[in-house]
């Protein structure tokens, strides 16, 4: 933010910054103190600045660098509460549990120069490039050596002219970005997951290396124009400042959703041991002549208008409307392959000894759902046109002397479905994850009647290829992700009322806020039982895998529905600090009710038949009371002192209880939220 606003002068000027604290800084963790060691850790953050002149009065340059090296201690632990875990494991693996670290290194670059070769225009270039490297994937259940390193680079460039007049401004941009997210396996090989048998397999540890789908790449690039003018110094029944324009982006969106690589062995594991074959294997298996990269080259347009009216010296009017448009090629375009629909459209097995002849759409009919509304033939799907965005704001100033203001506002806003969401439709066919079970004492199957079941092999862990001779490399057996050929954008309205008062030397401030978001993006399951029902009659097992797509495997189902309602209640106060006073003051207190359909974090809902079945509970999002108070003062020779508090309290946590009642949509489970104490 400081180096984004701030320019070169006519004088040369530099600064240097630099902290840094270690593990000696620092107490023992838990998990540290019971290993009885301490792990390496350090905080390291050091920056430059310098700017001046190039032409004095005319142009000038700015530049900084920031670097920050942070290494944080974190506990690896089981993921099943059993004390004697383990020493059931192998001793190289039950040596990685315990204290280990998580590196983190960022690079933020920022660059601008100046030039202003007349008194009425002002042509600025920006260069902001982000280099960021992190470790994930460590913690419960999941070793080091199963960890992700995460690489996410971003680089914007900025150029506009400014050119002003004595009734208008106009501000020109030609913006680029280039933005990526890789999270990217640390090792190639075989992955081991220990698993314990005695609570339905339930994973103890994961020592790696991370499975395919942990590795992915998600990027954007791209140019952007943009035009924005604003209008002073007109009236009619009162003053107006009339502010337009409008912004035009092709972005190239690029999608891979998991790599060809690691496969997965899990080994089961009891009070007797762990055993040394393993009992099932994930894997990939590319499908020829699709591909396992997705590309969009995405259209997006906006148009906006506001008029700031002043009718009165008390009353300040402020209208306006936003319209925007995109347009994403690969999901207007995509085709659902014909094996699905040909699936879709054939015998449901588990459904003939009841209902003769049913296929599989007609059992998903039965359960609400049109397939019709999922299949694409790349032509019945439109971009939405209709985002219109009205904005209202009113203030009233009592006394015309801004020591008493009156103010609110009512607005509408648009998001975008995000393209980690579209892209599945398309990935999740190309690069299916497939599933063999092995022929094991401790986890026993036929593979005389079973095709996903077979007899072990020693060479099974010699190469990935080995385990795809195993099955044809096709989209059946994985999952077939479908989207609604209907979707919607998702949208926020917002209501607000308050008042600013000047009190002495304070400044204060209260308002309400009522804000109300519709149709978030989510995925359901479809799966349905022959007679339509998603739940069986004990209210569950809903992934039977009698249920799922002839051939393939549970069909997952995208559509708009998740919902928040949030009402918001604030008041401040603010004493700016001078050099008379020698002290300033700013004290904030928010309270928060939300409540939503669906965790924010997730955006699959596999507990009800759809997400207007969910109930609105607690939000996972925000704290209910937060208050946050700083404090800026005089110190000894010449220095400033600064001090900030924050207290909040606990987010809730939203899960789903397990009960032994029946809900009236047929399940035996809800989803709850509730602080950390009452959820254990």
């Amino acid at each position: 933010m400081t180096a984004e606003t701030k320019s070169g002068t006519n004088q040369f000027r530099g600064d240097i910054v630099g902290t840094y604290t270690g593990e000696n800084f620092r107490a023992e963790t838990p998990g540290e103190a019971h290993a009885g060691k301490k792990t390496q850790s350090q905080d390291k953050e050091y920056g430059a600045a310098f700017g001046g002149p190039i032409i004095a009065d005319v142009a000038h340059f700015f530049v900084t660098y920031e670097g920050k090296r942070f290494t944080t201690p974190v506990t690896v632990t089981p993921g099943v509460l059993i004390a004697n875990i383990p020493s059931l494991l192998p001793p190289s693996v039950a040596a990685q549990l315990g204290p280990a670290d998580i590196p983190f290194s960022e690079d933020l670059y920022f660059g601008k120069l100046d030039w202003e070769p007349t008194g009425v225009d002002r042509f600025e270039l920006t260069a902001k490039v982000r280099r960021e490297s992190d470790r994930k994937n460590i913690g419960v259940a999941a070793a080091d050596s199963s960890s992700i390193d995460v690489i996410d680079n971003d680089t914007r460039i900025d150029a506009r002219w400014e050119r002003s007049a004595d009734r208008w401004f106009n501000e020109f941009r030609l913006v680029y970005e280039d933005a990526y997210d890789s999270p990217t396996a640390r090792g190639l090989g075989n992955g081991s997951i220990y698993t314990y048998k005695p609570t339905n397999d339930q994973t103890i540890i994961d020592v790696g290396p991370s499975p395919p789908g942990a590795t992915q790449f998600k990027g954007q690039r791209g140019p952007g124009l943009q035009d924005d003018l604003t209008l002073t110094g007109l009236t009619w029944r009162g003053d107006h400042t009339v502010k337009t324009g409008v912004k035009f982006k092709r972005v190239t969106l690029t999608a891979a959703d998991a790599e060809n690589i690691n496969p997965q062995f899990f080994y089961s594991v009891d009070q007797t041991g762990a055993a040394q074959i393993p009992w099932k294997a994930q894997f990939t298996d590319p499908v020829a002549g699709l591909n396992a990269v997705a590309e969009s080259r995405n259209t997006q347009f906006g148009l906006y208008i506001q008029d700031d009216w002043l009718p009165t010296q008390k009353l300040t009017l402020n209208i306006g409307v936003r319209w925007d448009y995109e347009r994403t090629p690969s999901y207007l375009d995509h085709v659902t392959p014909a094996n699905v629909l040909a699936a879709l459209n054939s015998p449901h097995p588990a459904a003939q000894a009841t209902f003769p002849g049913q296929t599989y759409a007609q059992t998903l009919a039965k359960g609400g759902i049109n397939i019709n509304d999922y299949i694409s033939n790349g032509n019945n799907r439109s971009p939405v046109k209709d985002e219109i965005q009205p904005r209202f704001g009113v203030a009233y100033d009592l006394n015309a002397d801004q020591q008493h203001v009156v103010f609110g506002g009512a607005g509408r806003a648009y998001d975008r479905d995000l393209y980690d969401y579209l892209q599945l439709e398309e990935t999740k066919s190309a690069l299916p994850t497939l599933e063999v079970n092995f022929n094991v004492p401790d986890h026993p199957c036929n593979p005389q009647t079973s095709s996903k079941c077979f007899n072990w092999d020693p060479k099974y862990l010699n190469g990935l290829q080995n385990l795809q001779s195993l099955v044809t490399a096709t989209n059946q057996l994985a999952e077939v992700d479908m989207l609604n050929n209907h979707l919607k954008v998702p949208y926020s309205d917002q209501f607000s009322i308050g008042m600013r008062n000047r009190v002495g030397d304070w400044n204060t401030s209260a308002t309400v806020a009522r804000i109300l978001s519709h149709d978030g993006f989510v995925f359901t399951l479809g799966n349905r039982y022959p007679n339509g029902t998603f739940f069986d009659m004990s209210g569950g097992n809903q992934f039977n895998p009698q249920n799922a797509v002839p051939g393939f495997g549970n069909l997952i189902i995208g559509n708009n529905g998740i919902e928040t309602r949030t009402t918001e209640f604030l008041l401040s106060a603010e004493k700016l600090y001078t050099g008379e006073s020698h002290w300033g003051a700013t004290f904030a207190y928010t309270y928060t009710m939300a409540k939503q359909n669906r965790d924010t974090n997730a955006h699959y809902a596999f507990d009800a038949e759809t997400i207007q079945q969910y109930p609105f509970i607690l939000s996972n999002a925000v704290a209910r009371h937060r208050f946050v108070a700083t404090g800026t003062f005089t110190g000894p020779w010449g220095t400033t002192l600064a001090g900030k508090l924050t207290l909040a309290t606990p987010i809730p946590n939203n899960d789903v209880a397990n009960v032994s009642i029946i809900f009236p949509n047929g399940s035996n489970a809800t989803p709850v939220a509730g602080m950390s104490a009452s959820m254990c």
